[in-house]
């Protein structure tokens, strides 16, 4: 009797579940045709964009402020960006550079960032990706831009200075390294290989645990995942979904020697993106030849209480010993308080420019 019971309770669930998943699939149908919709006075209008990261952006915070569980904010808006990408790709198929090879950090950044319904371009260079965006070749591109173990990519800050590119969105992604291979012994092995990001945040766990097998820098983490399913005395750093791709097995997971370890991850492309309420903007800069230059240069902010959130600097190509500043502010370059502080911050700098304002990474 009380299985019956049991069953009958049961069944009910899941008429009701059936029920709803037919009420859920027509609203999104309705939500599909109203995209379909908007399309049309896009294409006849003057702004034919089918990303907009600032309207995205607010979908996912109304998302997350109407969330009451049980689901978690991170599953509730993952499933929206894939609702959104799907409605999107309706309007028109988009193209997403982002630094290679498949399997890669950034691929999982773009796709967390764009949904699975875009075209997805995996280049080998961070060069290469600005270089696709700014042809036209690809709409947006995705790089990365800082880690917090090992700090800030290089490489993606100096293109900045030669690139007309907009930063139009961030992505931040928890990064997690597994020690991946072809068999499941480690007693063989002879190299360990890996990006050297990769390599760097995992140094005390490869101490304690490999301390006499060589470690070899490669080009990315999906790149030392196929050469380890190439070869069973190589051991490979990366993420899950390159040991998916490559058909390897976790030896060891989590190994990154800090738990937090995170990486921000820049979308840039050729339009800028409008305000959305909770933004930031990146600038580039540099000081006079004075004392006190990058006081003077600060000093606006500070007297608009502008938030200046990260400062870098990299040696200028103009002339050697002299370096301009990356500085990220919260705000958007379209509200009155942040425009009259970058107006006064002008007058103090030697060079300025304006990377971008953008909304803020929503996890």
């Amino acid at each position: 009797m009380a299985r019956r019971r049991q069953n009958a309770g049961l069944a009910r669930r899941r008429r009701a579940i059936d029920t709803l998943d037919a009420g859920i699939q027509k609203l999104l149908t309705r939500r599909a045709e109203h995209a379909q919709a908007i399309a049309g006075v896009k294409q006849g209008g003057k702004d034919g964009s089918v990303y907009r990261p600032e309207r995205e952006a607010q979908i996912l915070h109304k998302v997350k402020a109407r969330n009451r569980g049980p689901l978690r904010d991170e599953n509730l808006t993952r499933i929206y960006r894939e609702i959104v990408s799907s409605c999107r790709a309706l309007e028109q198929d988009l193209s997403v550079a982002f630094l290679g090879p498949e399997g890669t950090f950034t691929e999982e950044a773009a796709l967390k960032h764009f949904g699975h319904a875009v075209t997805a371009l995996p280049l080998a260079a961070i060069d290469e990706v600005f270089r696709e965006v700014e042809s036209g070749n690809a709409a947006y591109g995705v790089v990365p831009i800082e880690n917090s173990t090992e700090g800030v990519i290089n490489h993606t800050l100096d293109m900045f200075m030669v690139s007309s590119l907009k930063i139009c969105g961030e992505v931040e992604l928890p990064i997690h390294h597994h020690l991946l291979g072809r068999r499941a012994r480690t007693r063989r092995v002879k190299r360990v290989v890996s990006h050297q990001q990769s390599l760097a945040q995992c140094r005390e766990w490869l101490d304690a645990n490999l301390p006499g097998v060589e470690r070899v820098a490669v080009s990315s983490n999906a790149e030392a995942a196929r050469l380890a399913s190439r070869s069973a005395g190589l051991l490979a750093i990366a993420g899950e979904s390159a040991a998916r791709r490559y058909g390897l097995t976790s030896l060891a997971v989590n190994i990154e020697d800090r738990p937090d370890n995170a990486t921000r991850f820049l979308v840039i492309g050729r339009q800028a993106a409008a305000p959305s309420g909770n933004d930031k903007t990146t600038l580039m800069l540099s000081g006079r030849n004075r004392p006190g230059a990058l006081s003077r240069l600060l000093a606006p902010l500070a007297r608009r209480k502008i938030n200046m959130t990260r400062i870098e600097s990299r040696p200028s190509r103009a002339s050697r010993w002299e370096y301009v500043f990356f500085i990220d502010l919260d705000g958007h370059i379209k509200s009155r308080k942040l425009a009259l502080a970058l107006a006064d911050l002008e007058k103090e700098a030697a060079f300025m420019k304006w990377l971008g304002s953008y909304p803020k990474a929503i996890g």
